[in-house]
């Protein structure tokens, strides 16, 4: 959601702010006997719908800036920047060449990543976790364990190194020679995590915290998000623990979960959108953008138009009932003269 969000944003602007980056004749191209104009560029995507969303994204994120910009640091700004830059260098992409490429500075894209934040600040400010959130979190919350993973890319080497284990084959020596997760692999595959933690796939923690000390896993079929590459787990459990009854141990954990769960949920996110906009009081000058934001707020006459609409349609199924029932007597009454005649 953050990272879409972040790009959302820069999507929006490296279109709109093309009228402010222009000459101040407002031209963009001059050829024999005519011009583009930047208005023409405006009348041309407007109406487009992937204009509509930026134009939408730009609002909400300028209402959450201008009352929530304030509980965002630059520490926090530049965390989530060379968040973003490790990330994109794990995946083989400089991020200062990739912003260069769409016309954004290092500056320019805090600015969005600043955006970012304060919406999700904004957000974050209407969550109420009630006693009833902490209980469905502890329901699938399980603390902290201490494991061991190797992971490969075939079911059958998956199972040829589950039998070695099984025949009393050393789990850390496996996981340095053959496991393909490079980041545990020369730690012979140690981990540590809970249910919360997000570098374990689900179905991992899930065999994991079934397994006891010294039990290792059968293979378990982990794909990836884009449902093409599938990778093979063994995870060896070395220390479990049971939360046992007390949720108290755990509450800042267990409200973090909770938390998360609420913000997470596009129908609380929506409801938080639509509030911020009404309290801004937003008006929409631009008739082109007139229904940008329909999906999160709706104006009087849109609600008196959705009432009549909903009237109406009342009216024509009454009306519709009334005429098939005629129909069907009619019908009945025809039947039943021509057994008659019969």
């Amino acid at each position: 959601m953050k990272k879409k969000l972040i790009l959302a944003a820069a999507g929006a602007l490296s279109i709109f702010t093309l009228a402010a980056c222009s000459s101040s004749s407002g031209e963009i191209a001059t050829m024999k006997g005519a011009k583009i104009t930047v208005e023409d560029f405006y009348n041309e995507i407007k109406n487009e719908s992937d204009s509509q969303s930026r134009v939408a994204n730009m609002i909400i994120y300028k209402v959450f800036e201008d009352k929530y910009g304030d509980k965002v640091s630059s520490d926090d700004v530049d965390a989530k920047y060379n968040e973003i830059k490790e990330n994109a260098e794990a995946q083989g992409t400089n991020l200062d060449d990739y912003l260069e490429q769409y016309g954004y500075t290092q500056k320019s894209y805090k600015a969005l990543i600043k955006q970012s934040l304060a919406f999700e600040a904004g957000i974050k400010s209407h969550v109420e976790i009630t006693d009833e959130d902490l209980k469905t979190a502890w329901d699938s919350f399980h603390p902290e364990v201490e494991a061991q993973i190797i992971t490969v890319a075939t079911e059958d080497e998956a199972k040829e190194i589950k039998t070695e284990l099984d025949k009393d084959g050393d789990f850390t020596k496996i996981a340095k020679e053959k496991s393909t997760d490079t980041t545990t692999k020369e730690d012979g595959g140690k981990v540590k995590f809970d249910s919360t933690s997000t570098e374990i796939p689900a179905a991992v923690q899930e065999a994991a915290f079934k397994l006891k000390n010294g039990e290792v896993s059968e293979p378990i079929a982990v794909t990836d998000s884009t449902g093409y590459q599938t990778s093979y787990y063994l995870v060896k459990m070395t220390k479990t623990s049971a939360k046992g009854n007390d949720m108290d141990p755990y509450k800042d954990q267990l409200t973090e979960i909770a938390t998360t769960t609420k913000t997470s949920d596009s129908t609380f996110q929506s409801k938080v959108v639509s509030d911020e906009l009404k309290e801004a009081n937003v008006k929409i000058k631009d008739d082109a953008f007139k229904d940008v934001l329909s999906q999160y707020i709706q104006t009087e006459e849109s609600s008196t138009e959705a009432t009549e609409a909903s009237s109406g349609t009342k009216e024509s199924t009454k009306e519709e009932s009334s005429t098939d029932s005629s129909a069907k007597t009619s019908d009945s009454s025809s039947a039943t003269e021509e057994s008659s005649s019969n």
